[in-house]
């Protein structure tokens, strides 16, 4: 009586399983409609009965199980007064990685410091007061190689960047501007920066200064230079 109680126990569950998968896949493709192109990187039930997670173009949002309805905002755990919402957009930032060899290096501000054996990308807008600020927490940090790319997405910073890419010595064009705030001769040439906005676009870089780090590892915004050398050696690790 038991084994058979049991049996009837997995059966019931295999049951359940099958029909929540069934029912994801319905609601994934549900979804795949309201959103087409654009890739659902995640779905999940919530603490909430009926109501699922959903991860769109690195947002999170909510839906029913029939994706009749979304709603944006935070999750609350009335108990513990943390907001869901907030721990699963972390995971998510944590989770992010961007293959470096799919980055454009070739069209980079390159300074290699020391031996060069650490690796930081950096989309950066030359008239971004935070990406000036991520410049000073540069300086002293050794044995690293700095890929600059070119974002110039706030208005007026085209013809900075251009310049600075048009100069006969755009390393000293740069460091002249960002650390020292003497603009560049106006110049104009034959750049890369429209591919620079695109890769950007690509991987959805909304802001500057982006951080990317040898093992894809993400930052959005200027962090200190302790900060940098901790995930610099993080990213030197095996896996």
């Amino acid at each position: 009586m038991m084994r058979l109680r049991s049996l009837m126990m997995l059966l019931l569950l295999s049951c359940l399983i099958s029909q929540a998968l069934a029912d994801e896949t319905q609601l994934r493709k549900l979804l795949e409609d309201h959103f087409p192109g654009t890739e659902i990187e995640s779905l999940r039930k919530t603490p909430f009965a009926g109501l699922y997670e959903v991860v769109v173009g690195g947002e999170v949002l909510y839906t029913d199980d029939q994706a009749k309805y979304f709603f944006m905002g935070h999750m609350i755990d009335t108990q513990s007064r943390v907001s869901l919402t907030s721990e699963r957009m972390q995971q998510i930032r944590d989770a992010r990685r961007i293959p470096i060899d799919t980055l454009p290096l070739e069209h980079s501000i390159k300074v290699v410091k020391g031996k060069g054996e650490r690796t930081l990308i950096v989309y950066s807008d030359p008239n971004c007061p935070f990406c000036k600020k991520l410049e000073k927490e540069l300086v002293d940090i050794k044995n690293i190689t700095v890929h600059t790319l070119l974002y110039p997405i706030l208005n007026g910073s085209m013809p900075t960047a251009t310049s600075i890419w048009c100069a006969s010595d755009r390393l000293k064009a740069w460091d002249d501007f960002m650390l020292h705030g003497k603009a560049p001769a106006s110049k104009e040439c034959e750049t890369p920066i429209q591919a620079l906005l695109q890769s950007g676009q690509k991987y959805r870089v909304t802001g500057t200064p982006t951080l990317i780090f040898a093992d894809g590892s993400v930052v959005s915004g200027m962090i200190p230079a302790a900060e940098i050398e901790k995930r610099l050696e993080q990213a030197k690790k095996p896996k």
